[in-house]
């Protein structure tokens, strides 16, 4: 979720509680379907994590999460509406949104968090790859050692395969309610009822495409800048002389 970050920090912060924040994940079960868990959707997709979770470096660096010279710890964005909206990226068409608790050493950026520990307080699922609300969840072809991914789909779409209850899914988990986006799904359908109306402006699509990748771009941008600081400081110690 690096990507999903503005690079533009804040001064540091101590805040007496977690802080909330919204992301995507991509649902998982264990092999022997008795736990339930999330791997990411860009950094970290080959890690999976369960509702309560403290961040590991990908990198198997052994460095505290989140350091500032990695793109290490969990990922997050501020807002509902900001998470949504990434959910409209087709490579995260199955994944499902997650609310979490934040805590532990933190970075703030302008459209989210980078963090060290978290906890998974609700589970949103959207709609079915054939636009019905999805209701049951279906094992995907991929995975990871000993995970398996999967895909939420309508119980149509989830025939003959035998489908697991979103809340079945929550019992896996241990705690967090498992529920559809019903109000995502609400606003899903106002936006098509518009759009047939007839095909929006040039502009408006501009727009659109402005909000989805500005951000990204800035994130991309922030860390390289800061890895290249970071190299030039070294290559200027190692080449200093007596």
């Amino acid at each position: 979720m690096a990507g999903w970050l503005s690079g533009r920090r804040v001064p540091t912060e101590r805040p007496a509680a977690p802080l909330r924040g919204y992301k995507l994940a991509h649902p998982m079960v264990s092999a022997d379907g008795g736990r339930g868990g999330f791997s990411g959707v860009t950094i970290g997709r080959a890690s999976v994590y369960e509702a309560v979770a403290d961040a590991e470096c990908a990198q198997g660096g052994r460095h505290s999460c989140p350091s500032r010279w990695c793109d290490c710890g969990f990922y997050c964005v501020h807002t509902l509406n900001e998470a949504r909206a990434l959910a409209c990226d087709p490579d995260y068409r199955y994944a499902v949104l997650l609310e979490v608790a934040a805590s532990g050493r933190f970075i703030r950026y302008e459209k989210g968090l980078r963090y060290a520990r978290q906890r998974v307080v609700s589970v949103r699922v959207g709609r079915c790859g054939c636009g019905r609300p999805a209701r049951v969840f279906v094992q995907t072809e991929a995975g990871t050692v000993g995970w398996r991914r999967l895909a939420a789909v309508c119980p149509s779409c989830a025939a003959p395969r035998t489908g697991l209850s979103l809340a079945r899914f929550a019992e896996l988990l241990g705690g967090p309610p498992v529920t559809s986006d019903e109000v995502g799904l609400a606003e899903i359908a106002a936006a098509g009822s518009a759009a047939s109306a007839g095909p929006p402006a040039d502009s408006a699509l501009d727009e659109v495409d402005r909000e989805a990748l500005v951000p990204l771009l800035a994130a991309e941008v922030a860390l390289l800048q800061a890895r290249l600081d970071d190299v030039q400081r070294q290559l200027e110690r190692l080449t200093q002389r007596p």
